[in-house]
């Protein structure tokens, strides 16, 4: 098992995300940075019949870099919630193990949310509970640039401009690899739909 691991909220993080956040002792999420634009924070990545698509939850607008990230509000505008859901059951009714999982996650594109932190900490809360994965799991209650000698700090380590990520994951099943081959580091859920629960095989390292 590895050391203490330092990450930054996300939304149905990538494959490697989930690969370091399975195979850590113990998690912290940063809770008092400043948020980011253009990050997994509030996106994720899947695979369509016509590649690769972003997923993205809007959030209220302002001046975002100057607010904390646990303190960003989801917008209420462009009904999201219902457009994420339609091209996630679009792209992933064909999977084998959609029907498994989507009453697991029906619920997250329904509810009302308020705050982005609390959106992502539920549904990851639901992923791992699907992959049967139990770590520890904490908040900071304080930023600090410079981490303790005991701690990974991960925080700057997945953005989706980043070319190369610290885990290469290992390729798996996917519905459109005949067309596109594999399409690595997609969100959680393409893992999920495609191989089950022998997700958790692709995860260990």
């Amino acid at each position: 098992m590895a050391p203490t691991v330092l990450l930054t909220t996300a939304y149905l993080a990538p494959v490697s995300y989930y690969t370091v956040l399975t195979n850590a002792a113990n998690v912290l999420f940063e809770n008092f940075d400043s948020y980011e634009k253009q990050t997994y924070r509030n996106r994720c990545q899947i695979a369509t019949a016509n590649g690769v698509m972003a997923l993205s939850i809007p959030i209220e607008k302002g001046n975002s870099e100057k607010v904390l990230t646990k303190d960003i509000r989801i917008s209420t505008h462009n009904n999201w919630q219902n457009q994420h859901w339609r091209a996630i059951e679009s792209a992933y009714n064909s999977s084998p193990f959609f029907e498994f999982y989507m009453d697991d996650f029906l619920p997250f594109y329904t509810k009302e949310w308020t705050f982005l932190w609390d959106f992502n900490l539920e549904i990851q809360v639901k992923v791992l509970e699907l992959l049967d994965c139990k770590i520890k799991m904490q908040p900071t209650t304080e930023y600090k640039k410079t981490v303790d000698d005991d701690v990974i700090d991960l925080r700057n380590s997945f953005k989706p401009k980043l070319l190369n990520t610290i885990i290469e994951a290992k390729p798996y099943y996917q519905v459109f690899a005949q067309r596109f081959g594999f399409q690595k580091d997609l969100s959680v859920i393409d893992l999920l739909f495609n191989m089950g629960n022998e997700s958790q095989l692709i995860l260990c390292e």
